[in-house]
């Protein structure tokens, strides 16, 4: 596996392999890599001849008093795994290197960055769609990996492609989760032995909500019954709604293709997971 820091040389890279009529598969990663990463690297060697893994802590997705300078880094564990896992390339940038000291622009999805954690984490969106659009435009893939439990941040990276003509193929992988149901996150590490058996409940309450629409029962109903549920259980809940898949507008009894979104704090610790399906008419 290639290691490269800077975007010169990356091209480089990519322009070789380019020639050689090799497809290229990208998965942006901001590090301390779980098995739920490692899934998105072998799903993108299905994709494409050549996988190109980032590991990038980016800034500008970090609000005031978030945890930017505590984020956990461990750059010689992940080089481990994703050599094991069959990385070609992995790009390890210095902030300098994706962004100019006098940067001006900023990418921003109207709508869906600002609902859900958009709405606890204001500019989180704008800073995750500048990051990606400015490492798309470094790499220039074929095809994106993202994990699906971070579905508002899928769809605000969906529809920037879709609105700015690019030219990446966005393919969404199914979350990876523990034996308990906890959806594996890099945040995990932050959890206490009880608060990581207490997280399982999370999923548990996903799914029952996801069983109650599924038995006709009132959305509003289902909504606020999983907030009790969660408080009980020891959460601090940031929302929990149930939406329409494709544009995480509120749903109605007519849409069929659902998500239900949740986000929590337990603790010091934000989770956030969802669960998709469809409804029968």
């Amino acid at each position: 596996m290639l290691i490269v820091n800077t975007v010169s040389e990356l091209r480089c890279t990519i322009k070789t392999w380019r020639q050689a009529g090799e497809r290229i598969a990208f998965v942006p990663t901001m590090g301390n890599l779980h098995e739920g990463h490692i899934r998105l690297v072998t799903e993108a060697k299905q994709h494409a001849e050549r996988v190109v893994v980032s590991i990038f802590v980016n800034p500008t997705q970090f609000g005031p008093g978030e945890d930017f300078d505590s984020y956990p880094r461990t750059e010689t564990e992940d080089q481990a795994k994703l050599a094991a896992a069959g990385a070609d390339l992995l790009f390890l940038p210095a902030v300098s290197d994706v962004y100019t000291s006098d940067a001006k622009t900023t990418v921003s999805v109207s709508g869906l960055s600002t609902i859900y954690c958009g709405a606890a984490r204001p500019g989180h969106f704008d800073g995750v769609a500048t990051v990606v659009c400015k490492l798309f435009n470094i790499v220039q893939p074929d095809s994106a990996l993202f994990g699906r439990k971070d579905f508002q941040q899928l769809a605000v990276i969906r529809t920037m492609v879709r609105d700015l003509n690019i030219p990446v193929d966005i393919v969404g992988v199914d979350t990876v989760r523990e034996a308990s149901g906890l959806a594996m996150s890099s945040r995990n590490g932050y959890l206490s032995v009880q608060e990581k058996q207490t997280a399982a409940q999370l999923y548990q309450t996903l799914c029952a909500a996801r069983d109650a629409v599924l038995v006709g029962k009132p959305y509003a109903e289902i909504e606020q019954l999983s907030l009790r549920t969660l408080q009980a259980a020891g959460f601090k809940p940031d929302y929990f709604a149930i939406c329409r898949s494709d544009d995480l507008a509120k749903a109605g009894s007519q849409d069929i293709q659902l998500v239900i979104l949740v986000a929590a704090r337990l603790g010091k610790t934000r989770l956030i997971d969802n669960i998709a399906f469809s409804r029968a008419m």
